[in-house]
């Protein structure tokens, strides 16, 4: 599905997300999202927790913080919008995020159960929305998104970590 042809307004950095998104129904894609995650939390060696395929990539528990980090931004940024807030939102800059993180402390047993978390919170936000809500638009990291475009973000780039973190992190031998 073309999903991102129902948001010809947000700026074109998300296309690629949106259109990882099968179906415009945003609860269940983020329940199937949310599946599809917690089945790749199950491929997590000790051994990969802490892999980067590359130098100055991202480790594998650093991925899934930075899946969890921009959930919570989005989710947010859709909360406002969806409460008819004009204000204008700053972005933010993912790579500060992750380099001021300590990873040492992470551990995948708290990631899990930090990404349920989020993931539950956003579906409990996005269900409590009228259409209304989720089309009301507003500006941020100087881009227009509706809340249900925000919804479908949360959705896409969760999708997008997870393939990278299959192809790049876990391949199976």
């Amino acid at each position: 599905m073309n999903i991102h042809s129902d948001f010809p307004f947000t700026p074109d950095y998300c296309r690629y997300y949106l259109d990882l998104v099968e179906t415009g129904d945003l609860i269940s894609e983020l329940e199937k999202a949310k599946q599809h995650t917690l089945e790749l939390f199950e491929w997590i060696s000790p051994e990969n927790e802490n892999f980067s395929y590359q130098s100055g990539k991202w480790t594998t528990k650093e991925v899934l913080r930075h899946i969890v980090d921009c959930e919570r931004i989005y989710s947010y940024r859709a909360f406002r919008f969806s409460r008819f807030d004009k204000t204008e939102l700053a972005g933010f800059d993912e790579g500060m995020y992750i380099a001021n993180l300590n990873s040492s402390l992470l551990n995948l047993s708290g990631l899990k159960e930090d990404y349920l978390s989020v993931r539950s919170s956003t579906i409990s936000l996005f269900r409590g929305m009228t259409d209304e809500m989720l089309d009301f638009k507003g500006t941020a990291n100087q881009g227009v998104f509706s809340a249900r475009a925000l919804g479908y973000m949360c959705v896409g780039h969760n999708i997008h970590h997870c393939n990278m973190l299959k192809e790049r992190y876990l391949k199976k031998n």
